[in-house]
């Protein structure tokens, strides 16, 4: 089992390759340009259509908003062209140079706003944010309740933490990784081994390893270590493309999003108050 240090060494070194390379690869995007970065938010936004309703439908102008994890930086120029003061954070390095780039696309000066650092220890004073937001970076941390505390502690009264974590209870979970476990059981591999093939279904970089940690949440879950917050909401989202016969039958993830994805989606996203 690794210290908390080498995690964070690890997550450092790894999610340095921007989270979301693969889907520039697959748009042949190279470059960060205007352009560029134009065509790949779309095409994320069109993967990910439920996420907008989670910036869109908040009154964020004016407000001071924290984001957590800044990955190709789709979220973070969302937010910050909504009329808020947005601060960002992220564990590695070209993460923040890229949202420092497209802070100054929307002439905004990124100057101390943008910052390399980690979710446990995030450098802001308490109750300094109206809004947190963290989508898919908490669970690679490697201290899921610290960082979750972290989050409380820098969100003023009244505020609100929105929070994407991995769903323990996807159909993922419940139906594919089991035959992983079978193959793994039928090949005698490790516990290192099973960890590390289950890390990869969901995370991986150009080199096809597996980020270095990953955490798994249940509803139940998440209501105990949110139990500091006045109100959560809890919402099932996203899902895969279902194959049958081999594959020559396929049911794509779009189709599953209104329905199945509601119940036993990839990913869970929280809505939490202060």
């Amino acid at each position: 089992m690794m210290s908390q240090s080498e995690i964070d060494t690890k997550n450092t070194e790894f999610w340095d390759e921007l989270c979301g390379s693969g889907l520039a690869r697959s748009l042949g995007i190279s470059e960060a340009s205007p352009e560029n970065l134009r065509r790949f938010d779309e095409a994320y936004m069109r993967f990910y259509p439920y996420l907008k309703k989670y910036v869109v439908d908040e009154a964020l102008g004016g407000k001071k908003v924290l984001e957590i994890g800044l990955r190709f930086g789709t979220l973070g120029h969302l937010l910050a062209s909504r009329g808020c003061e947005y601060y960002g954070l992220d564990i590695a390095r070209n993460p923040v140079v890229m949202m420092r780039y497209r802070l100054s696309l929307l002439g905004q000066n990124p100057a101390g706003r943008i910052q390399q650092g980690s979710a446990l220890e995030i450098p802001h004073k308490d109750s300094s944010f109206d809004y947190v937001y963290s989508v898919g970076c908490l669970h690679h941390r490697g201290n899921l309740g610290q960082a979750i505390s972290e989050g409380f502690r820098v969100l003023a009264r009244g505020g609100k933490a929105i929070v994407m974590l991995y769903h323990k209870h996807s159909f993922r979970r419940l139906v594919k990784v089991p035959l992983l476990i079978l193959r793994g059981l039928l090949e005698d591999w490790t516990e290192a081994d099973r960890s590390r093939t289950l890390r990869a279904r969901y995370d991986t970089n150009a080199k096809g390893e597996a980020a270095p940690h990953t955490d798994y949440v249940s509803w139940s879950e998440v209501r105990e270590f949110s139990g500091r917050f006045a109100r959560v909401h809890i919402e099932s989202q996203n899902f895969d493309n279902l194959a049958f016969l081999k594959g020559r039958l396929v049911i794509p993830r779009e189709k599953l999003l209104s329905n199945f994805a509601r119940v036993a989606g990839l990913d869970l996203y929280i809505e939490a108050y202060r």
